[in-house]
């Protein structure tokens, strides 16, 4: 019996290590969660992606994501909010990665991304009152660098995502500050189809 086991085992590594990395010509869905880490903050995000594999080692996809983040926010003035909330952001971003492969299932990777934040308004408390200040909600061109590994169908991932800083305005227009907008993520998640590893 033990026998039987430490074969199956030795088999299955062999074949591990035998497979081939993710399959040039073939597509690839995935989904990401995880914490996003501006200055001062905090919040979660996740994102959904689509890719072409190019080569056995390398992809170009399109990902469309979203962070939500709550950080403080210092005036021009330098007096601060005591918190402020930022709702939801959208990113429509194209990227490539570059799969280091080492013969198994595990699979480092870097990669970058580049396309359009849309960033949304804030929400201010300061002391006891409640300020509702908004950002200049236009569309921001950015991108990301990143890098983490692939382990079966599963994915961990580090990015630091590049963003304009947006302009934050009292309720009466005037310009009051700026909010800078990058952030560290740190994700898990999976992918399904591109071939095997």
């Amino acid at each position: 019996m033990m026998k039987t086991i430490l074969l199956s085992i030795a088999i299955l590594l062999g074949i591990s290590f035998n497979a081939k990395a993710q399959e040039e010509g073939k597509f690839r869905g995935g989904l990401n969660l995880g914490v996003a880490i501006p200055s001062g903050g905090a919040g979660f995000l996740f994102d959904l992606e689509l890719k072409y594999n190019l080569k056995d080692n390398m992809n170009v996809g399109f990902r469309y994501g979203s962070a939500v983040i709550a950080k403080a926010v210092k005036l021009d003035s330098g007096d601060e909010f005591e918190s402020a909330n930022i709702s939801a952001n959208a990113s429509y971003m194209a990227t490539y990665d570059y799969y280091f492969v080492l013969g198994g299932s595990f699979n480092p990777f870097v990669g970058a991304g580049v396309g359009a934040y849309t960033l949304a308004s804030v929400s201010a408390k300061d002391g006891d009152e409640f300020n509702d200040s908004n950002l200049d909600a236009n569309t921001k061109f950015g991108g990301f660098i990143r890098g983490g590994f692939e382990a079966s169908k599963f994915r961990f991932t580090l990015e630091y995502d590049f963003i304009p800083k947006s302009t934050l305005q009292d309720v009466d227009g005037n310009e009051v500050g700026s909010i800078t907008n990058n952030y560290l993520g740190v994700t898990v998640g999976f992918y399904v189809g591109g071939g095997k590893w």
